[in-house]
C-alpha cells in the first residue's frame, strides 16, 4: 500500500482542476483515470485526419472558471458567428446579436419568421437578463425555464422556431423543464461570451489542464474499483490517502460513493459528415425552425480549417437521444433540407453517442450541492453544479478548497 496527501478519481475537467489547486499547494496527489487520456466528456478523436469532438462542444469565453483555469490565448481558438440560421417551410432566416452584427439588424427586423412583437419580448427579456447578472438568478430557480419564458411573454414563434431549437442543443431536452435560474446564466453567457473551439479540438482543453501538473500525478489507465475512507483501490492495488475525491461522471461517482445520488441524464449523439464543398459559408449554427430531429449543424471547418487534414468540409449534425434514435439516412435528408444542398456524395465519417452527456437539472434544484460527504471522501463534477464546463470547473475548485479546509491546509 502506497500512501498519498489526496488521490482524485477521474481526470475530467473537475478532476483535472481540483488536482492542479492541490498540487499547487504541495501536497502529494495522485490523480486516477481509466481512460488512456485525461478528459472524460471533453476530448478529440482524430478519425482519418479529421478532428471530431465527443459530440459537439463549444467554449465559451466568458465562463469565470475556464479564463481562470486555461490559458485561452494558448489554445488559438477559432470562433463561431455570434448568430443562427434558421430553417423553416419559407427559406432560411438568420437571427443574431445586433450589438455584435449591426449590419444584420434590418434584416432581422423585417424577417418574417418571427414576428416584430415576439423579437421586442425577446430582447426585453435578455435585457433584463444581462441587467440582473448573475448573482440574482437564483430567485429564479424555483421554476422551468418554459414558465419563466411564459411569464415574460415570450412565446409563439420566437420561441418555438427560434429558442427552444437553440436550447435544445445546449440543454439536452426539447421541453425547457431545466431550471430558469440555469437557463438564465446560459443566456447571459451566450450574449456576453465569444463561442469558439481551439483549433486543435476540444481535447486540447483538458491536454492543457494536464500538462500544468507535476510528472507522475497523472495515471491514466487505470481503473479505480472500491473507494472507502482514506482508501482506494485500483486494479487490485490499495492507495492510502488523507483525503479522496471522486470526479467522475455521476453515473460512475453514485456507484463509487452510495452517498451519491444520480441525476438523470440526457444522451447526446453527432454524427460527422465530410462534404467536398461547404455547404454553406461561414461558421453559423443552423436549426431547424419547423421541429426536425436534429438540434444543430455546422460546417466546422469554417470556424476550425484544421478539423480538416485536405481542405474537404467538416459538418457536424447533433441531436437529442442515444444514436439509434435518428437512423444516418434520415439525418443525411435532413442535413440536405437544412443546408438546401444534395448530400449524396458526402461521406459519413464517424459517430459520437454520448449516453451520460448532461445531467438534468430541473426546476427548483439547486444550483450548487455539497461536495463534501464527510471522513475524508469529497466529489466533483458537473451535477454539484451546473451541468456545463464552467459547473465542473467550479466544482473541481471547491473539492480542492474543501480538501484544504479538512487536511488543515
Amino acid at each position: 500500500m502506497t500512501s498519498h496527501d489526496v488521490v482524485v478519481v477521474g481526470a475530467g475537467l473537475a478532476g483535472l482542476r481540483a488536482a492542479r489547486l492541490l498540487c499547487r499547494r504541495g501536497l502529494d496527489v495522485v490523480l486516477l483515470d481509466a481512460a488512456d487520456r485525461p478528459g472524460g466528456r471533453v476530448a478529440t478523436d482524430v478519425v482519418d485526419g479529421f478532428r471530431c469532438d465527443r459530440g459537439f462542444q463549444v467554449l465559451n469565453t466568458s465562463y469565470p472558471a475556464l479564463r481562470a483555469a486555461a490559458d485561452l490565448d494558448a489554445l488559438d481558438l477559432r470562433s463561431f458567428t455570434p448568430a443562427a440560421a434558421v430553417r423553416d417551410t419559407d427559406g432560411l432566416h438568420t437571427y443574431g446579436d445586433p450589438r455584435r452584427l449591426p449590419a444584420l439588424t434590418p434584416r432581422m427586423a423585417v424577417d418574417r419568421l418571427v414576428p416584430l412583437r415576439d423579437k421586442a419580448t425577446l430582447a426585453v427579456w435578455t435585457a433584463r437578463v444581462l441587467a440582473a447578472g448573475p448573482r440574482r438568478v437564483v430567485a429564479h430557480g424555483g421554476r422551468s425555464a418554459a414558465d419563466d419564458l411564459a411569464a415574460a411573454g415570450v412565446r409563439g414563434a420566437v420561441l418555438d422556431r427560434v429558442l427552444r431549437p437553440f436550447l435544445s442543443g445546449v440543454l439536452g431536452e426539447r421541453e425547457l423543464a431545466t431550471s430558469a435560474a440555469y437557463v438564465r446564466l446560459v443566456w447571459r453567457a451566450f450574449a456576453i461570451g465569444t463561442i469558439a473551439v481551439p483549433a486543435a479540438g476540444m481535447g486540447a482543453v483538458p491536454v492543457q489542464l494536464a500538462a500544468g501538473l507535476p510528472d507522475g500525478v497523472l495515471r491514466l489507465g487505470r481503473r479505480v474499483e472500491d473507494v472507502r475512507s482514506g482508501a482506494v483501490r485500483v486494479d487490485g492495488d490499495e492507495l492510502a490517502a488523507r483525503a479522496v475525491v471522486v470526479a467522475t461522471d455521476p453515473v460512475t461517482a453514485a456507484n463509487l460513493l452510495p452517498g451519491v445520488v444520480t441525476p438523470r441524464m440526457y444522451a447526446l449523439t453527432t454524427l460527422y459528415f465530410v462534404a467536398p464543398t461547404p455547404p454553406a459559408h461561414g461558421p453559423t449554427l443552423h436549426l431547424d425552425g419547423t421541429g426536425g430531429p436534429l438540434a444543430n449543424t455546422v460546417v466546422l471547418t469554417e470556424a476550425a480549417p484544421g478539423y480538416s487534414p485536405d481542405g474537404t468540409a467538416l459538418v457536424s449534425a447533433s441531436f437529442l437521444g442515444t444514436a439509434d434514435r435518428v437512423p444516418e439516412p434520415t439525418v443525411r435528408r435532413e442535413l440536405a433540407r437544412l443546408y438546401g444542398v444534395a448530400t449524396d456524395d458526402w461521406v459519413h465519417l464517424h459517430t459520437a453517442e454520448v449516453t451520460h452527456a448532461l445531467p438534468a437539472l430541473p426546476a427548483a434544484s439547486p444550483l450548487r450541492r455539497d461536495v463534501a460527504l464527510g471522513d475524508g471522501l469529497f466529489v466533483a463534477g458537473d451535477h454539484r453544479d451546473t451541468p456545463s464546463q464552467q459547473g465542473a470547473l467550479v466544482s473541481g475548485r471547491r473539492a480542492a478548497h474543501a480538501v484544504l479546509a479538512h487536511l488543515g491546509a
